[in-house]
């Protein structure tokens, strides 16, 4: 079962991603701009496409060259339009052919990130001698390089987290990287940068909100953040089992261990279901960032209920919370390697769920809302049925990859053994005060 999820989902990548330059639109069937966090999970992809058999090394080495030189020479500058990022930094959506800004999108630090992971993973995993494996060992490095972390540091609030982002109209954006979330990855790459360090203090600056992230008691005490993709994003490209930073050897267990634990209270919170929403259990759960319904208010057991479209959606009681009755695969299946024996079991109840309705040609739909039954109202996407509610139609690229790249971890650790190996991340956990495990060696 697992096999043929990573297969289909492979497929997702491999069919629709732009082949002339390795982008990777935000979403499918429904048309869509190209999101470089995507962009990052296909350059992933294609590696654990052949350790797979699905394609070969030569097809895996071209696509991620001709991705990596696209990049490199799209232009850069602070104007308004014609350019793809500044600093180094890239655009949250760009355009699919041109690969330049779409109007109104921030320069996202966060998405620079997810791209550059891709990167990463590539210059660890494409290892040979051979002329065009050194170009894109060459190629990720100088994309890299040239990075202004200290640029996005210096200009953030405080001037020691790193900034959200930039808009050409309007200046940095005011939030900054800090307590406990998806950011934590983005830290690795800015103080391990070779050329454009964050300066110290820096991750310390990201975890002094820590203390109030915190939920459980003793073996279920954990850093808590409701939209469960902040567990997993990071730790598709980072292997977490082992290493310490100050934070987890105070709590006395790994930031895997505190995924692990994530996933247990999102699976309880299903089962607790406080809001009574419809089909939430023992295998039916998973809140996170993905497409719903619509905003929207229809009737729900007999009283007029809140529903929205796209939004990063948790258990209630947690930082983030956002409990409207829509599920996401993605929040299950992702989590694999944090707790096979839950997940796994989920991914077969979700997989067979309602007759197979969550599960298409290229794996799971990116998301369903059992409780959201109207059958008159328009939708962006999806459909509803009167009596099973609503399930979207689109695969969303940035909540596919984990799906790919947690599977292909849980069965060989082909990404984690591959970044292992790369400089600037190895760099940026030590700088981060992270030590132990395979991390001593490295």
């Amino acid at each position: 079962m697992l096999s043929d999820i990573a297969h289909r989902t492979f497929s997702f990548y491999w069919e629709r991603v732009n082949h002339s330059n390795g982008l990777m639109a935000d979403r499918w069937s429904t048309p869509a701009a190209c999101s470089i966090t995507g962009t990052g999970f296909a350059l992933t992809a294609w590696p654990i496409g052949v350790e797979r058999g699905w394609i070969t090394r030569d097809q895996a080495r071209d696509i991620t060259l001709r991705t990596l030189r696209f990049f490199e020479q799209l232009p850069q500058g602070e104007q308004r339009s014609g350019t793809a990022g500044y600093r180094g930094f890239f655009y949250h959506l760009i355009d699919m052919e041109t690969g330049l800004r779409l109007p109104d999108w921030e320069l996202s630090t966060i998405d620079t990130c997810w791209l550059q992971m891709g990167m990463a993973f590539a210059q660890g995993w494409f290892d040979q001698e051979d002329e065009k494996e050194k170009e894109i060992r060459a190629l990720a490095q100088r994309l890299l390089d040239r990075t202004e972390w200290d640029w996005m540091q210096a200009n953030s609030t405080g001037g020691k987290a790193i900034s959200m982002g930039w808009h050409p109209e309007s200046g940095f954006i005011e939030r900054n990287w800090d307590g406990y979330n998806e950011g934590m990855a983005l830290y690795f790459l800015a103080l391990g940068s070779r050329s454009h360090q964050a300066k110290e203090g820096a991750f310390e600056a990201w975890t002094a909100p820590f203390p109030k992230y915190w939920r459980g008691e003793g073996a279920n005490r954990y850093l808590s953040f409701a939209p469960h993709f902040a567990h997993q994003y990071g730790a598709v490209w980072v292997d977490y089992r082992g290493i310490y930073d100050a934070t987890t050897r105070a709590a006395g267990f790994d930031y895997f261990e505190n995924s692990r634990r994530a996933t247990y209270a999102q699976r309880n919170y299903a089962m607790a279901n406080p809001m009574g929403w419809d089909s939430y259990s023992k295998d039916i759960w998973g809140l996170s960032a993905c497409d719903g319904p619509g905003d929207l208010v229809i009737n729900f057991k007999g009283k007029p209920t809140q529903f929205y479209g796209y939004a990063a959606y948790g258990p209630k009681g947690m930082p983030d919370e956002e409990d409207y009755g829509t599920l996401a695969p993605t929040a299950a299946v992702a989590s694999i390697p944090f707790a096979p024996e839950i997940c796994i079991p989920a991914a077969w109840a979700l997989r067979n769920f309602q007759g197979g309705r969550l599960y298409g040609k290229y794996g799971f739909f990116d998301s369903f809302n059992p409780s959201f039954r109207d059958t008159h109202v328009s939708l962006r996407s999806g459909s509803v049925d009167g009596r099973l509610g609503w399930v979207d139609n689109d695969y969303l690229s940035d909540n596919q990859g984990p799906i790919l790249g947690m599977i292909a971890n849980y069965k060989t650790g082909i990404i984690w053994n591959a970044t292992r190996k790369v400089p600037n991340l190895v760099r940026g956990l030590k700088r981060a005060g992270f030590t132990g495990g395979w991390l001593n060696g490295a």
